[in-house]
């Protein structure tokens, strides 16, 4: 997948594609950032890019005036279905860790000059997984790196790599998506419809990975009940109506099921109702996680000032807590029914 079909990061791809043009991209690179932004199809584009046999130019946002990979080649088209000579992509095996076997394989073929690419690309995927062993074999080769050869660590955790690999490598910090991103690449790639993508996206906190780990219908219930939730308690309900209202929230019962769905409506109004603070500071729509809500948010607003707002995110933060140590989720839900 080339660049220019990857979702966000473009000051990050501008970078990576520059440093690739001009002939100084470090030998050494970690792609560091949250799960499921994309940062190992990112190692990846950048692989198509210096192997590319007709590169096109990057696209909009600005960055029309930089190549990239044109997707469709020989090349681009074997290292997308990973069977390219000189793009090696090592990922943890079945017992989720990656064996120095592994490493010294790739060490071994990165020795070489490349075979029919330009250059070779070493992908590590999930470095954190690697064993003190892996890590100390990947640690000589990336002290002294073989011509035309490029090591990318991609991971979450970069901080359990040793310290003497984290100074030998290039750090390119990769941050969460916007939820418009994530919405984009939900519908385009997984064949979302729009309301499910923005529902899913409004809980994904950035990352494409959390917004498909749960089917799209228990987003779109979740945020529904949460929203309703609030308001029915909007105009401050007597007691009775607002216990109805915690009674509607997906999981206010028993059982592990009921605390996870009760988790996620919970996490569903936290965003709803950082969306009302950010709309009552005025803030800029793309700040918004639940934007295509915008007319509904602007309604509770004449109920919900900052004061108001701001406490009932705390209460609903303080709800979580205590599902998190297992508190009964009904008396939770009608705890939290009285503080919004």
């Amino acid at each position: 997948m080339p660049f220019r079909e990857i979702a966000g990061h473009d000051h990050l791809k501008e970078l990576i594609a520059r440093a690739a043009i001009r002939g100084t991209l470090p030998p050494s690179l970690i792609f560091a950032g949250p799960s499921g932004v994309g940062k190992a199809m990112v190692a990846l584009a950048l692989a198509q890019l210096v192997n590319c046999l007709d590169p096109r130019a990057l696209g909009p946002s600005g960055l029309s005036d930089l190549p990239d990979a044109c997707g469709g080649c020989a090349s681009c088209r074997r290292i997308a279905r990973d069977v390219h000579a000189d793009v090696l992509r090592i990922v943890p095996g079945e017992t989720g860790s990656i064996k120095i076997e592994q490493v010294r394989e790739a060490i071994e073929r990165a020795a070489y000059r490349p075979f029919e690419g330009r250059r070779r690309v070493v992908i590590i995927d999930q470095a954190e997984q690697m064993g003190d062993n892996a890590q100390d074999a990947i640690l000589k080769t990336l002290e002294e790196p073989p011509n035309a050869s490029t090591f990318i660590l991609v991971t979450d955790a970069p901080d359990l790599l040793v310290q003497t690999i984290r100074s030998r490598c290039q750090r390119l910090r990769f941050g969460r998506l916007s939820p418009g991103d994530v919405a984009d690449v939900l519908m385009v790639s997984h064949g979302y419809t729009a309301a499910d993508a923005r529902a899913a996206a409004s809980l994904s906190d950035g990352s494409v990975g959390k917004a498909l780990e749960d089917g799209s219908e228990d987003f779109v219930d979740a945020r529904g009940a949460a929203l309703q939730l609030l308001e029915t308690v909007a105009n401050h309900p007597p007691p009775a109506r607002r216990i109805t209202g915690s009674m509607g929230l997906p999981g206010a019962t028993k059982g592990k099921a009921d605390r996870d769905a009760l988790g996620q409506t919970l996490r569903a109004l936290s965003s709803i109702l950082r969306d009302l603070g950010a709309l009552g500071a005025q803030a800029d729509e793309r700040a918004l996680a639940n934007a295509d809500l915008r007319p509904t948010l602007e309604r509770l607003l004449r109920a919900f000032d900052a004061d108001r707002t701001l406490r009932a995110f705390a209460a609903t933060d303080r709800a979580l807590n205590a599902l998190d140590r297992n508190a009964s989720p009904k008396i939770v839900a009608d705890w939290l029914a009285f503080q919004l």
